[in-house]
């Protein structure tokens, strides 16, 4: 199965031009062949090539959605709540006068959708080598949390530094990556659900402590491996 997603005549040239000349044994393509159509035989596509159309309104169902919304809510992880732990931000109020949303994603469709397009092909490169919160992050935080009550929501598929800035937050949640249903992250800054989520990693102050793991010699995180508070939902 040819997975290159460009140049792929010139991959089949090539790959011909190894056959012909015995690099490639005509033997390892007809393996290759074989694994492919056996899964295929085995579903059954060639006696039912097409998908099933009654099929169709199973997509977006409700009772999926319900269950990706509680995903997203369960694996949340509450940092912070609060200057102490005798005053504590989270819930949120639902009836607050105003409510300010900051960032990069506040007002940006393409950024709350995420990365994801209809002729979107995999490739290298892009990747975060520094950890840290991208630019304009840093500097929304320390303005907007030293002028209000602030709750930091960091979307992200990993720890990121925080540490600098963990001081000014009045809350903090790693929220990950919600998806479709983000939702879900609402239902417990609001109190419909508790946090009760733990970390599943260990997060660390700084990049130049990793790796850093659970019984190392100088273990000394941001916050710990399984750290992560919880609130009650409001009744």
């Amino acid at each position: 199965m040819i997975m290159v997603p460009y140049a792929y005549t010139e991959f089949i040239d090539d790959l011909t031009y190894q056959v012909k000349n015995n690099i490639i044994p005509m033997s390892r393509i007809d393996d290759a062949v074989y694994r492919i159509l056996r899964v295929k035989f085995t579903m059954g596509l060639f006696e039912s090539p097409y998908a099933d159309p009654s099929l169709v309104g199973e997509l977006g169902k409700q009772e999926h959605r319900d269950l990706a919304r509680e995903a997203v809510r369960k694996s949340l992880v509450l940092l912070k709540n609060g200057k102490s732990a005798s005053s504590p931000l989270l819930p949120l109020p639902k009836k607050a006068g105003k409510i300010l949303v900051a960032g990069s994603h506040a007002d940006d469709l393409g950024l709350q959708c995420g990365g994801w397009t209809i002729t979107w092909q995999g490739q290298t490169g892009n990747d975060n080598l520094n950890l840290t919160i991208p630019a304009p992050g840093p500097s929304v935080i320390q303005s907007v949390c030293k002028s209000v009550n602030c709750v930091v929501v960091l979307i992200s598929g990993r720890p990121l530094v925080v540490e600098p800035y963990i001081g000014a937050m009045d809350a903090f949640v790693a929220a990950w990556l919600p998806g479709s249903e983000g939702q879900g992250v609402a239902d417990a800054l609001f109190g419909d659900y508790g946090f009760t989520g733990k970390l599943a990693r260990t997060w660390f102050k700084s990049v130049d402590q990793l790796p850093m793991n659970v019984g190392d010699k100088h273990y000394d995180p941001l916050f710990p491996f399984g750290y992560g508070l919880t609130t009650e939902a409001k009744k």
